[in-house]
């Protein structure tokens, strides 16, 4: 008997600790997720100006700012690690790393981080990473480690783990793009931000958490997950699904492709005015209705800004502006 009452309090333990372990994984999944949410605009647009896959550097991020709750990135706005160095003349953040008190730089804004990131990554000493394919995120990862950007033996791993699991490298071709303004997601207005809170009060709060609403280009927008319909979906959002297809100028008959992004208002006619004097560079795979469905934008209003014909076939290396 002793030994059954011993085996059911093993059961219950196991039970709970799982429990807690699917909690906590839950939890962790929902920050990073929120955090790919609120930066992918911004690495999409560090990829199409200076040729860094948009999957590196927001696995970088996540990795580097435990995606955004670390010191470095609250109190210092660094999300990628990144010391003084000999040219380095901005302010500074000590912190202990590899010795005690080593000093981290401070920025203004997320934003500037992530410039800076760039151009810290076209120096000199990971030019080569620079020859290898934008869709390559298996090199970069392994190039960033043996250029030394971090001391850890599995940060090459760590990396491709987290693209992977959060299928970044869908950015690298925009499939799953979308275009932020140099505003995080969560600097949305007061008005947007209430917005979104009636839009989740109004349906269901296990869909919400699963597709949380975002904010690009004064538009909402929730992301297409595998099983979606577009019946649920506009019974969750309060949109019809006649509305829910014109908006994002989807065929009667399409069907949802998981990973893109669905608004829920009618897109606009150019993208943010954060990219007037941004073009769009073509990555490989990316069609003019991804480009356009990454920047909020209508497809027609696309082709008529760069004057081309509505049958044009959009190809890698096209040059198209977006505002």
């Amino acid at each position: 008997m002793r030994k059954i009452y011993n085996l059911r309090l093993l059961l219950l333990a196991i039970i709970l600790v799982c429990a807690h372990i699917g909690a906590y994984a839950q939890r962790t999944n929902t920050v990073y997720q929120s955090y790919i949410d609120q930066y992918a605009g911004m690495a999409i647009d560090q990829m199409n100006r200076h040729g860094i896959p948009a999957s590196i550097t927001l696995a970088q991020g996540l990795l580097e700012s435990a995606a955004g709750r670390s010191t470095l990135a609250t109190v210092a706005n660094n999300h990628f690690g990144i010391k003084t160095g000999g040219s380095w003349s901005g302010p500074y953040v000590l912190r202990d790393d590899d010795k005690p008190n080593e000093r981290f730089r401070k920025y203004n804004s997320a934003a500037e981080s992530y410039e800076d990131h760039s151009l810290f990554l076209k120096k000199a000493r990971y030019q080569q990473l620079f020859s290898l394919r934008i869709t390559d995120y298996k090199g970069w990862a392994h190039g960033l480690k043996a250029c030394g950007y971090a001391t850890s033996p599995t940060y090459a791993q760590k990396l491709i783990d987290l693209i992977e699991l959060y299928h970044l490298d869908a950015y690298d071709t925009g499939k799953m793009g979308f275009a932020q303004n140099n505003l995080p997601v969560s600097a949305a207005t007061k008005r947007e931000e209430n917005h979104i809170s009636e839009i989740v009060a109004e349906g269901d709060a296990d869909f919400f958490a699963q597709h949380p609403v975002g904010v690009n280009n004064k538009n909402y927008y929730i992301r297409v997950l595998p099983g979606d319909d577009l019946t649920t979906i506009s019974r969750e959002v309060g949109v019809s699904v006649r509305k829910l297809r014109r908006y994002n100028e989807l065929p009667k008959y399409a069907p949802l492709q998981p990973g893109t992004i669905l608004y829920l208002k009618s897109k606009r006619k150019h993208a943010d005015k954060a990219f007037k004097r941004h073009p769009h560079t073509v990555q490989n795979g990316q069609s003019m209705y991804d480009i356009a469905q990454m920047y909020g934008m209508k497809l027609k209003s696309l082709y008529k800004l760069n004057k081309l014909a509505p049958d044009y076939a959009v190809k890698a290396g096209d040059v198209l502006r977006v505002y």
